[in-house]
């Protein structure tokens, strides 16, 4: 196996922590070939589509590339921001804000982000990570709940990245946090900060991305995860059974998915008389295409074609303060043992400790 060439090992220096924040990823423009692109490397992932790949190939290749792409590519070009992709934008910034409230709290951290599918790529931000002397990584991947087809995918690309490199470093990775009090907190704040200026819905519909059925036959924890969230949220809430719904979204192809579905539950509401929903999506850290295309134009459509009279779409955390908080107070309980907060008293210790590490080196005639 031939490995990637490391840059120059400086023995005795203080090793540098950082966190990569994942998110799932986007094209690079609302354009049919860049969503080509983009979705060819998200769904060739087997972790994604778990069919035989010669006739998954084919079916990819030669049915939906083709078709979608263009699809695809136009409802992209509805959510589209003059800063770009919503994804990326407010992943760029949650990754920014993560940095400075972990410098608030006296942590030298380098915070990154990537994503799996698309750019930057992870690949590419863990090389400027190595070549910039971390040796400390901890991965947190934009998904709360965990499942196979998002979360284990991302650790996929993590680990086989350090497959070809002689001096990996130390790497943690961060599962889930569907049910870590700051979290639920943020969540809980966030919709309470919306009903405070818009009013309470007859009913509040969870909607999480779905995943087949057979994920949850075949041991995928992530169906009990969605609905520990909502059970704790709506529990926050102080709301009874018959105020809430939970429900999975964005079902593709033809194979039983989680249920209940999103759209159909939100027509069948409007049929039955309910006047107003408003729609969370608790698994979704930032705004998409998910979220703004799917919920918040398709479904609210849906809703009042069907009967209803309001809807609302509650927005994802995003930049939102309690957010970042509960990012920076789960990172905390990860970095447990790394030493991230440096007196001017342990940096001069540690540098004694450097320059008698390289002494020893030079003396062994290892380059310093």
């Amino acid at each position: 196996m031939a490995f990637r060439k490391e840059p120059p090992y400086t023995h005795g220096t203080i090793p540098k922590t950082a966190v990569v924040l994942i998110n799932l990823g986007t094209p690079d423009a609302p354009t049919a070939p860049a969503v080509r692109r983009y979705l060819k490397e998200f769904l060739s992932d087997p972790r994604v589509v778990e069919i035989p790949r010669a006739i998954w190939w084919l079916i990819l290749n030669g049915i939906i590339l083709p078709i979608r792409s263009s699809k695809s590519a136009a409802k992209y070009a509805t959510v589209w921001t003059a800063e770009g992709s919503p994804l990326k934008v407010h992943t760029e910034k949650q990754a920014t804000l993560l940095r400075g409230y972990l410098g608030e709290r006296g942590h030298e951290v380098r915070v990154e982000y990537a994503m799996r599918y698309g750019t930057p790529s992870v690949a590419s931000v863990l090389e400027n990570l190595h070549a910039d002397g971390c040796e400390r990584i901890l991965v947190l991947p934009a998904y709360p709940q965990y499942s196979g087809t998002t979360t284990a995918s991302i650790f996929d690309a993590v680990f086989a990245h350090y497959t070809v490199q002689r001096n990996a470093p130390e790497l943690r990775t961060i599962k889930h946090y569907h049910d870590h009090p700051a979290y639920i907190e943020a969540l809980r704040v966030s919709v309470l900060a919306y009903w405070m200026q818009h009013g309470r819905p007859d009913k509040l519909v969870m909607s999480f991305h779905g995943v087949p059925k057979r994920t949850l036959l075949l041991g995928d924890p992530y169906h009990c995860e969605c609905h520990k969230t909502a059970r704790l949220l709506t529990t926050a809430l102080g709301l009874t059974p018959d105020q809430w719904q939970l429900t999975f979204q964005s079902r593709f192809g033809k194979a039983e998915w989680l249920q209940p579905y999103t759209a159909p539950t939100l027509k069948k509401m409007g049929e039955q008389g309910v006047k107003r929903v408003d729609v969370l999506c608790p698994g979704f850290t930032s705004d998409c295409l998910e979220t703004l295309e799917e919920i918040s134009m398709e479904a609210r459509h849906d809703f009042l074609q069907a009967g209803g009279k309001e809807f609302n779409y509650i927005p994802c955390l995003n930049e939102d303060h309690a957010g970042i908080s509960a990012l920076a107070d789960i990172v905390e309980q990860h970095m447990g043992g790394w030493v991230t907060r440096l007196s001017a008293g342990m940096q001069q210790v540690r540098s004694s400790e450097a320059q008698r590490s390289a002494d020893e080196a030079k003396a062994l005639g290892a380059p310093a």
